[in-house]
């Protein structure tokens, strides 16, 4: 074998060596620059489900205890009037002994709101309930009365102080909201019937010409 054709073997040797070499370098290279896919990043996590909405349900315990009845099988209803509103609360099916919790539910926090102790609706809400800050305050310009319904009971409130009114409908809006009982934000929707709002226009007239006189 010649001189010159060995030396042409260990060239091309030496280049077959080299470009194998390049080859690896470059699949590993590729290798670590290679996004991982969304599976590869999330494998072994654990996804936690959202759970159910503890607030409302702590809310509605309090409620069964401040009320003595279970707020899941009774229905609330917080209605705005012009001169007041009224508050209904009735258990849903047939419950004797419901019933007459509600309605004597219903008598105890009148005695209680014409006194100016709010403290029911407090422990139920867990905290400060709107307008009853200044329904406490304007007590004497209040009153409140019950009276049964089906199933359940009401409870009347009336004034003729506009503050006092006020008070008293961003009370029944926060109440709505928090028992998802309806929209809590129409403060100033009547509900009454025509009939009766001339009623209360007229009986609001005559104690402003009582006052005057």
């Amino acid at each position: 074998m010649t001189r010159s054709f060995r030396l042409l073997i260990l060239v091309a040797a030496s280049l077959g060596c080299a470009s194998s070499s390049g080859d690896s370098s470059d699949t590993t290279d590729a290798n670590e620059h290679k996004p991982s896919t969304h599976a590869e990043h999330t494998a072994g996590q654990t996804t936690t489900a959202p759970g159910p909405d503890s607030s409302f349900a702590a809310m509605q315990a309090r409620g069964a205890t401040g009320m003595g009845v279970d707020q899941y099988t009774s229905t609330h209803t917080f209605e705005p009037r012009r001169d007041g509103g009224r508050i209904t609360l009735r258990r849903d099916g047939e419950d004797s002994a419901g019933v007459e919790q509600i309605r004597a539910h219903l008598r105890m926090i009148a005695a209680s709101f014409a006194a100016g102790d709010f403290g029911t609706p407090s422990f139920i809400h867990a905290g400060a309930v709107a307008g009853t800050d200044v329904m406490a305050t304007r007590r004497l310009l209040i009153r409140y009365s019950v009276a049964p319904i089906a199933r359940g009971g009401e409870l009347i409130i009336t004034t003729s102080d506009s503050v006092a009114l006020d008070a008293i409908h961003r009370f029944l809006a926060f109440q709505r909201r928090e028992h998802r009982a309806g929209d809590g934000d129409d403060i100033g929707r009547s509900i009454e019937s025509p009939a009766a709002a001339t009623y209360s226009d007229h009986r609001r007239r005559h104690s402003r010409q009582r006052l005057i006189g």
